[in-house]
């Protein structure tokens, strides 16, 4: 079996009233491995033991009695609807295989498995 990448949405909710800097250690460290998207969502592409080697990281920062962390794989085709003030701006892209990634929903298309981030 091949090796592939595949792209994960990994989200959070991290509780700031005892410990206000883990919202900031967590944010930090998923910057490493993954593009946030939103203030609390981030989108990587990694191979399976990659991910699980940033969930393992990530299981060392949070409270999870308080914490709440989520990974998601997406599909190769997506279409995404995006309503509201973006986080980027029209003219910024993430180009993978000739596509923006940051736009998904307005030309759905398969993604290859080529390299968004490296981890």
């Amino acid at each position: 079996m091949a090796l592939r990448r595949r792209l994960y949405l990994i989200c959070y909710d991290i509780s700031v009233i005892e410990d206000p800097k883990r919202l900031n250690r967590v944010a930090r460290y998923l910057s490493k491995f993954a593009f946030r998207v939103q203030y609390s969502v981030f989108v990587g592409s990694f191979f399976e033991h990659s991910l699980e080697g940033v969930l393992r990281g990530l299981e060392r920062i949070i409270d999870p009695r308080k914490d709440d962390v989520r990974c998601y794989p997406l599909p190769e085709r997506a279409d995404i609807v995006m309503l509201g003030r973006q986080i980027f701006p029209e003219d910024i892209m993430l180009i993978r295989d000739g596509r923006n990634v940051l736009r998904l929903g307005a030309a759905p298309a398969p993604l290859s498995q080529g390299s968004l981030f490296f981890t």
